[in-house]
């Protein structure tokens, strides 16, 4: 059975959303032995709203299979039960720049100076 891989993109709820709350893209940064074996992923939610921060990225349009241009918002990591993973992968994974660009902000967000 196939399990999340790191760097896909998948469509997810976020719990504690209002239902009506659309789902959102997020960035799967947790590794794929966890991945296979446990319950839950680590996400990265992704949004469309681009604001320049230390703990964005930018996504341009087809990295991953996005659409349009969007933001990895770094210090909104989370975990997530797999069963908030709606749909994906979009198509492959970013680009092992783009995911070392991801890394180095969710350091940032825990304190780690590079």
């Amino acid at each position: 059975m196939p399990y999340p891989r790191r760097g896909e993109i998948y469509l997810v709820t976020l719990p504690g959303q209002p239902k009506d709350t659309k789902p959102r893209p997020a960035l799967i940064v947790s590794l794929d032995v966890r991945n296979r074996l446990a319950n839950d992923v680590v996400v990265v939610p992704i949004s469309t709203t681009l604001r320049t921060s230390p703990t964005h990225v930018e996504l341009p349009q087809g990295e991953g299979g996005l659409d349009q241009t969007s933001m990895a918002k770094c210090e909104q990591i989370t975990t997530l039960d797999k069963s908030f993973l709606i749909r994906g992968p979009f198509s492959g994974t970013i680009s092992p720049i783009k995911m070392t660009e991801v890394e180095k902000a969710i350091q940032r967000v825990i304190g780690i100076v590079t």
